[in-house]
């Protein structure tokens, strides 16, 4: 396991800049297994739907407390899948977040569903439970609640509403994987789930790269026949599917890394608690000026992003730009005011809460080999922010 020596011997000169995200350590890290594993694909000469595809696929059923998991292309595809393999279509309604990136609301829509919009909790980002009933119509079909930044969504009152009108639970947690609920992992929390392994994603791929996760056999049956053209024997199609399969070569990377996770976890809550104490006593967080990230109780948060928020955030990221810190902004457009949804009919003004976060948002540099000092560099510069 890569651990913390080799995290600070990984951290670069004091002058040096601080990256917003670095691959580069890890990788440097983990180079001589990788290409272990890359070569006995090749060797192999198998690269589609293989061994490791299968394994890794047990792999993740474990890790998010499941009896199945589908790898896929990637996380849009399989946000996508998962709808089509639950029945959404044409005249469905599907109540989501309209905080969070694109793909979430983009995969209703290439369904023919609706995405209907629910405002956020403005302390952790995630859809606000209490807003969820009002919304729901006989043409709703599921809830579609992100786990944004890592920290999952509170899903009791979630699921609650879900049972009372018999609504599918799809998690979108795709920024979430080991992260926890009341002791239970994310991915097992609905009727299904699905999780990106983006090359930033806390357990990323060398590409793209997904999974669909689930308890319900009809839905794993279903989401493994869509990604193959929708045939469950070649060449022979029940349905209209898609190619969207993960390949052997990802999932072996994934194999490896996984077993990495939960270190490279750890450590990310450990550079997000130092970070906590140390902004604490900031004239601005104690001014209220910067707003630092909560974690609801009895959760695990893996903070896949540290994300505070202050009204000046835009001048905040200069000022970091200038001291050679990357920051990032996750997301400066909400969704209801998208383009692309302009005839969903919802205009400025409709989600307070998650157009406050879209102007006030800023990530602070989080990975797991960080160093202690490149934090406190990253905290003394906002110390000096007037």
């Amino acid at each position: 396991m890569l651990g913390k020596t080799n995290l600070a011997e990984a951290a670069p000169e004091s002058s040096a800049k601080i990256p917003s995200f670095d691959l580069t350590r890890q990788n440097a890290a983990l180079k001589d297994e990788l290409m272990q594993v890359i070569s006995g694909i090749i060797d192999g000469g198998h690269f589609i739907l293989g061994e490791n595809v299968a394994e890794f696929e047990k792999e993740m059923a474990r890790t998010c407390g499941v009896r199945f998991a589908v790898g896929v292309a990637n996380c849009s595809d399989a946000l996508y899948l998962a709808l089509l393999a639950c029945g959404i279509g044409p005249g469905d309604e599907i109540i989501t977040t309209p905080f969070t990136f694109f793909a979430t609301a983009g995969a209703i829509a290439r369904t023919g569903a609706r995405p209907v919009f629910c405002d956020i909790d403005p302390a952790t980002y995630n859809m606000d439970a209490r807003g969820i009933e009002g919304l729901v119509t006989p043409r709703t079909k599921a809830i579609l609640p992100v786990h944004l930044y890592g920290q999952p969504a509170d899903m009791d009152p979630i699921v609650d509403v879900a049972k009372r009108h018999n609504l599918y639970v799809i998690e979108d947690a795709a920024q979430a994987i080991g992260a926890s609920y009341k002791g239970r992992p994310v991915g097992s929390l609905g009727d299904v789930a699905c999780i990106s392994f983006f090359p930033t994603k806390n357990l990323g791929a060398f590409g793209d790269a997904g999974v669909v996760v689930t308890d319900n056999a009809d839905i794993a049956d279903r989401v493994r026949m869509l990604r193959v053209h929708g045939s469950r024997k070649k060449y022979y199609h029940e349905v209209l599917g898609c190619n969207s399969r993960l390949d052997e070569l990802q999932a072996g990377i994934l194999r490896l890394k996984l077993r990495y996770l939960p270190d490279w976890t750890a450590r990310r809550r450990q550079i997000a608690t130092r970070y906590v104490e140390l902004l604490a006593g900031t004239p601005q967080v104690r001014s209220g000026l910067l707003r630092l990230p909560v974690e609801l109780p009895d959760t695990i948060h893996v903070y896949h992003q540290f994300t505070v928020a202050t009204p000046d955030r835009n001048r905040l990221q200069e000022h970091l730009k200038a001291r050679g810190i990357g920051s990032t902004v996750y997301y400066p457009l909400p969704l209801h005011l998208q383009a692309v949804f302009r005839d969903l009919g919802y205009r400025e003004g409709a989600f307070p809460e998650a157009e406050r976060a879209s102007r006030e948002v800023l990530s602070l540099p989080m990975f797991p080999e960080l160093a202690d000092e490149e934090i406190e560099r990253v905290v003394e510069a906002i110390r000096d922010f007037h």
